[in-house]
């Protein structure tokens, strides 16, 4: 009967440890809300800082040309240029629900493709 008792109170407190340990990890686990929404943020203030840097490449481009047609980018800023005509450009990163993209000059990051 005692090795009965203490078999059982082994598998109960296991299995209360494995409840609480996965309560927790959807609370401050990597898929939890919080580290979904810092994880948006982080790539949020990468990509405004990457698009910052290409866009000024892009108006060096501009001030030398009187267009951005036939402007590019190095792989490096992380941004595509998708369109670029005479007065404008736009700039995306990511794909899918992740995409952001810049439309220039003087535009603001935005949520979505090009």
């Amino acid at each position: 009967m005692g090795r009965a008792f203490g078999l059982i109170s082994i598998v109960v407190s296991l299995a209360l440890v494995g409840i609480l340990w996965a309560l927790t990890m959807q609370h401050s686990g990597p898929t939890s809300g919080t580290a979904k929404k810092a994880e948006r943020d982080a790539s949020a203030a990468v990509s405004a800082l990457n698009f910052t840097v290409a866009a000024t490449q892009l108006e060096a481009f501009h001030a030398e040309n009187a267009t951005y047609v036939g402007a590019t980018l190095p792989a490096s800023f992380g941004v595509t240029l998708v369109r670029a005509d005479a007065a404008s450009y736009c700039l995306q990163t990511g794909a899918g629900a992740s995409a952001q993209h810049f439309a220039g000059p003087g535009g603001a990051a935005a949520a979505g493709p090009c």
